[in-house]
């Protein structure tokens, strides 16, 4: 029977015995710690390289390879360049193969879940090779190998650095008085910044006993990547709030193995010595052994994904939100505020707010950032496409750094230029415009209104409902492809545009898709807008009027998709007989943590919803960029929105969410002005929800005030 023993550093009371056949030779195998004493670990080597076949140190490796240099660990050549009866290694080797196996292992079993992640390695140089796999899946590392070796307080931050930094230490290490790095000062100060860069980090790698020091504070949603995790191990993790540990070592009979101990066992049944180890003999091995990495969820199974999301100012008035411009813009001319908006568009981008508490029935859970830059819809029109470009991806750049898997565009920024191809093409993560969920959100808010207010019979004429709707805006993005969903169930629609040439090539896709379908064009809406049933507004006339409302049918759904909108507060309140909604807001799964913008708790647009379902469904990809809208993917995206516990929010119009008793006194409305057939206008009523004491008035408290809210589906 051979016998292996491993000496470790870490605590005796973790020391475990087995008897066990391994490749076809019955082994006894051993682990005895040494309570982190050298010297008792030299000590227990001596004792037994008599007694047994071999040993595995679990010291530090012999040698590091950075780049193309090697370094050589002096303590740990201190027992390797004795003569010994028996083979000894630290299975660094076999270390190196099991780490970078784990990591590959996670990012393809749980789909790209390093993506982008901030990575914090205590040892890069030791961890050398898992460091190059980790930057094809991120570039966001930190190396705290100068911080932990020489007490310097600065964290390297890149493959490049730490290669430099690797070939100059060991001089430093060599003429510093011994003792002068480990200073009780210097201990409490590397401390402190090693607290702040774990702090920051998603994923910590790291030997499993160095995290013994740190709490709830700096692990609480880690994902660390070790060896030799054991059982108390994960309990002490769990209290701590870890929420994922990525273990490269196998378990056999229970019980972790470390490399040290495997390749210990391996020399031994292979009667090898462990410089005479091949490539293919760990690979057979490992192959047979019939085991993958361990993922363990201490806290029961958790996955956050990350994003980010592009917001900007819509008007002046968002700039007053800020107190100080609020005041200087009561006794100042408009001179300042036209000069602070102009100023504004060239300034940087910055995190608006953090966003949190995102949680899917499936149990993956997102968090993410809204950036905003500074450029209005008029200073954004004014500027070439280039200018914005410039600034977008200077926030793609931010949100890199920050962590973000996607990036979603709001408002303007998914209109101007070429609407995010150019930036998808150039940014360094995935990008949306979030226009097909936009698409799915204002269809479905429309039918929902519909419904609700009940003047359209839905008895079903083969596959068409009889009502007629009409879309302006229909060459644009979110228009076209809500075109193409209405061309499906609608007995009639009609397209205004005043590109001529794109609305009939929109025409004759729509036929093709849809042969049965009944599609009018126009230029102009007023042409056909007073029979309409169902009205669509996806322009991007930064606020110019594209429609006669007073032209409306009684009793008419308008669905307000752009922003900034195409019926200011002012022509919705000539019509209490329509119902104009905003668009279809996105009720988000979980407690939402982030600042206003502008709607109720938990509420989202759907273009920002749009990249929240993306991060959850864990498709890091670009969804919906340019024109071009594939009505495939709202209808896909509209299935993953349900997936991940997506609901259709409260029916809102400029003044807040419509109740059921505003719906009601819409519908009553309605019915008595179809009902007047010789009236060529509607009377002028108040408007529903604003002060009729027939209807309670929409709370303020439910929506904010339209001016300067942040979208744009």
């Amino acid at each position: 029977m051979k016998r292996i023993v491993s000496i470790s550093l870490g605590r005796h009371e973790q020391d475990f015995k087995l008897k066990l056949e391994f490749l076809g030779r019955p082994m006894s195998i051993a682990r005895l710690g040494a309570d982190g004493d050298p010297i008792r670990a030299g000590e227990l080597l001596s004792h037994w390289e008599g007694r047994c076949d071999a040993i595995g140190i679990g010291l530090a490796r012999e040698s590091d390879v950075v780049g193309a240099e090697r370094y050589t660990s002096s303590a740990t050549q201190a027992f390797l360049r004795q003569p010994r009866l028996v083979p000894v290694t630290t299975g660094g080797r076999l270390g190196d193969i099991l780490q970078e196996w784990a990591v590959r292992h996670v990012q393809v079993s749980l789909g790209h879940y390093f993506n982008n992640a901030n990575v914090l390695f205590f040892s890069g140089r030791s961890s050398f090779k898992l460091a190059q796999t980790m930057s094809e899946y991120t570039p966001n590392l930190m190396f705290a190998d100068p911080l932990l070796d020489l007490g310097v307080p600065k964290l390297l931050t890149s493959l490049g650095a730490l290669e430099r930094y690797s070939r100059g230490a060991h001089y430093v290490t060599q003429w510093t008085p011994q003792g002068a790095l480990k200073t009780p000062a210097l201990e409490q100060w590397r401390h402190f910044i090693l607290r702040k860069a774990l702090q920051k980090a998603t994923v910590v790698v790291a030997p499993v006993h160095l995290l013994d020091e740190f709490g709830l504070e700096e692990l609480a949603g880690k994902t660390i990547v070790t060896a030799t995790v054991n059982d108390e191990r994960i309990a002490a993790f769990a209290a701590k709030g870890v929420q994922m540990v990525v273990d490269a070592a196998p378990m056999l009979q229970q019980h972790v193995i470390g490399p040290d101990l495997l390749d210990a066992m391996i020399v031994a049944a292979l009667d090898k010595a462990p410089e005479d180890l091949l490539e293919d003999d760990y690979l057979e091995i490992l192959a047979g052994l019939g085991q993958e990495p361990r993922i363990v969820y201490p806290c029961g199974f958790r996955r956050v994904n990350r994003f980010a999301f592009v917001i900007h100012p819509l008007s002046q008035e968002y700039f007053k939100k800020i107190r100080p411009i609020d005041m200087l813009s009561q006794v100042s001319p408009p001179l300042f505020m036209n000069s602070l908006e102009k100023a504004m568009a060239y300034a940087p981008p910055f995190v608006y707010s953090r966003v949190t508490g995102i949680v899917s029935p499936t149990g993956v859970e997102a968090e993410g950032w809204l950036i905003s830059v500074g450029g209005t819809p008029r200073e954004i029109m004014r500027h070439s496409p280039e200018f914005t470009y410039r600034r977008l991806l200077a926030a793609a750049a931010m949100a890199k750094r920050l962590g973000a898997q996607i990036m979603g565009l709001g408002a303007f920024t998914k209109v101007v230029g070429d609407a995010g191809l150019t930036v998808a093409k150039r940014a360094p993560l995935p990008i949306t415009t979030g226009n097909s969920y936009s698409a799915s959100g204002a269809l479905w808010a429309a039918h929902d209104a519909m419904l609700r207010l009940g003047l359209i019979q839905i008895d079903h004429d083969g596959d068409k409902v009889p009502f007629k709707a009409m879309v302006v805006g229909a060459t644009g993005a979110i228009g076209s492809v809500c075109a193409r969903l209405l061309a499906k169930v609608a007995r009639e629609v009609y397209l205004v545009s005043p590109e001529t040439a794109k609305l009939l090539a929109l025409k004759e896709s729509i036929l093709l898709e849809t042969p049965d379908a009944h599609v009018f064009l126009s230029a102009r809406a007023d042409k056909d807008i007073a029979a309409m049933d169902m009205i669509v507004t996806a322009t991007s006339g930064a606020g110019k009027k594209v429609l006669d409302i007073m032209q409306v049918k009684p009793g008419c759904v308008i669905t307000d998709v752009a922003r900034p909108l195409d019926l200011p507060p002012s022509e919705v309140a000539k019509r209490p007989d329509v119902l104009v909604i905003e668009s279809g807001e996105i009720l988000l799964p979980g407690e939402v943590s982030m600042k206003s913008i502008g709607l109720p708790p938990n509420v989202a647009y759907a273009c920002l919803a749009e990249t929240i379902v993306l991060a959850l469904e864990g498709r890091f990809e670009n969804f919906t960029v340019g024109r071009n809208i594939e009505w495939e993917k709202v209808r896909e995206i509209y299935k993953m929105g349900i997936k991940h516990g997506m609901r259709l929010a409260a029916i809102s119009g400029v003044n807040g969410v419509y109740s059921d008793d505003d719906i009601a006194k819409v519908r009553t409305l309605a019915l008595a002005a179809r009902a007047n057939v010789g009236r060529r206008a509607p009377p002028s009523l108040p408007q529903v929800g604003a002060g009729d004491t027939a209807v309670p008035p929409v709370r303020a408290t439910v929506r904010a005030p339209a001016v300067g809210r942040q979208t744009s589906r």
